[in-house]
């Protein structure tokens, strides 16, 4: 077994989801049957190695939620290959808004659409410092340039 790596996810839409899903998947079948992943055995971490510390979304329907809830939350819509993912001890913070909605998304049903939680976000630079994460993952829609700013300028 490899070391810890603690991260952190800003955007826990399809793609956090799948990551999930397929470390859980990997976790449990990786070893046997590691097709799919160009190596099983990355640097010294496994699969298992990785450890989720904090999480960040806007949408009403996953903010407060624990990240194994919020994954498979609306408007998500990833297939499902690992259905029962592990308490990861993660709720879903309220991160900040930004440019994270484009304004053509409010032309959408909510069951395809961010439906934005109307509430300040958490201090995010404290979040993360004291989750001790080493990684932050943005999973963050395209465009959302303000956004993906403000996060990285709380990692320095």
């Amino acid at each position: 077994m490899g070391k810890e790596m603690k991260i952190a996810i800003v955007g826990v839409g399809n793609c956090a989801s799948s990551l999930l899903q397929g470390i859980e998947y990997y976790r449990h079948n990786g070893e046997s049957n590691p097709s799919g992943l160009m190596h099983y055995d990355f640097g010294g971490y496994l699969p298992e190695d990785i450890k989720v510390a904090a999480a960040f979304d806007i949408d009403k329907r996953k903010v407060g939620k624990q990240l194994e809830e919020a994954v498979f939350a609306l408007p998500n819509c990833t297939m499902t290959i690992w259905k029962d993912l592990p308490k990861y001890g993660v709720t879903v913070q309220m991160g900040k808004l930004l440019d994270g909605v484009a304004r053509h998304m409010g032309d959408y049903s909510p069951e395809t659409t961010f439906v934005p939680l109307k509430e300040d976000n958490c201090d995010v630079e404290k979040v993360l410092r004291e989750s001790g994460a080493e990684i932050l993952l943005n999973y963050l829609p395209v465009g959302s340039e303000e956004a993906t700013k403000f996060y990285a300028e709380c990692c320095l």
